[in-house]
């Protein structure tokens, strides 16, 4: 996978958040979404017993996924345009089979984790072998609900899942490291049972190289935290707290889609 091909799907996200916010959030976790379905998940297709899951517990980044499933033939890429209209299923956050590939209704912060850890006990139980794969922000880290889980799945060994961060160090009113140190991430996994590797969070060969091999050490959960920039390759947008909430005026898109087209 190319940084041309990623770099298109933030073009369709120009277009999709004319209609909707959190424009910033999708622009720092496309890279990793793309990298986990086009490189490393195995999807035969979205509803095979033995795939791979996937859970966006930062679900208000659900537009990045609903362009990769498009990608991945999915849902039509036509249906694209339905985002945020009323009566579409392409809804502002996942909700469980609304379209093919969304595995968990999440968006109420600190779901997702406990989610996946129920499905990676049942594959164990089951003695499967698919894995399961949590995308969460570095601010959701501070719901409780996260640790519960964080502590039951190195309890139980859970080998078969993987937590990626991604660590944008912005959350809804204030930068994370003002909120809960950031630089502590690290060591408070370690410190619950996980295996920890840290990355750039926009380099699609590091990331590949890392979630290429799952998991990091036998017998313990693995979590990779992914340093990235909220807004990423939107120069007005990045590293501000502003783009949570802003969407695309239209005033604006066609320079979004030219500045991106210079970046390819």
């Amino acid at each position: 996978m190319e940084r041309k091909f990623v770099t298109n799907l933030r073009k369709q996200l120009v277009k999709m958040h004319q209609k909707g916010p959190h424009f910033g959030s999708a622009l720092s976790a496309i890279d990793i979404i793309s990298v986990l379905y086009f490189n490393i998940m195995n999807i035969p297709s979205a509803h095979h017993p033995d795939r791979d899951r996937f859970i966006l517990s930062k679900g208000h980044s659900v537009s990045a996924l609903y362009t990769v499933l498009a990608e991945k033939g999915f849902i039509n890429k036509e249906k694209l345009d339905e985002y945020l209209v009323n009566g579409s299923t392409l809804f502002g956050h996942p909700k469980k089979d609304s379209v093919p590939g969304i595995e968990a209704s999440t968006g109420s912060l600190g779901h997702g984790l406990p989610i996946a850890s129920g499905m990676a006990i049942a594959a164990k139980n089951d003695k499967k072998n698919y894995k399961i794969f949590v995308l969460m922000g570095d601010g959701e880290c501070q719901e409780g609900s996260i640790w519960e889980a964080a502590m039951l799945a190195s309890r139980l060994k859970l080998d078969n899942l993987v937590v990626i961060i991604d660590a944008n160090n912005l959350q809804g009113f204030d930068i994370v490291e003002n909120v809960q140190p950031i630089s502590t991430f690290k060591a408070k996994w370690e410190a619950f049972g996980w295996n920890v590797k840290e990355s750039n969070g926009h380099d699609l060969n590091k990331l590949t190289e890392i979630l290429s091999n799952i998991p990091f050490k036998a017998e313990k959960p693995s979590v990779l935290i992914a340093h990235t920039i909220k807004g990423k390759d939107i120069a007005i947008a990045e590293n501000k707290m502003e783009w949570h909430y802003f969407s695309v005026s239209k005033d604006k898109a066609d320079a979004f889609i030219e500045e991106l087209n210079e970046k390819i």
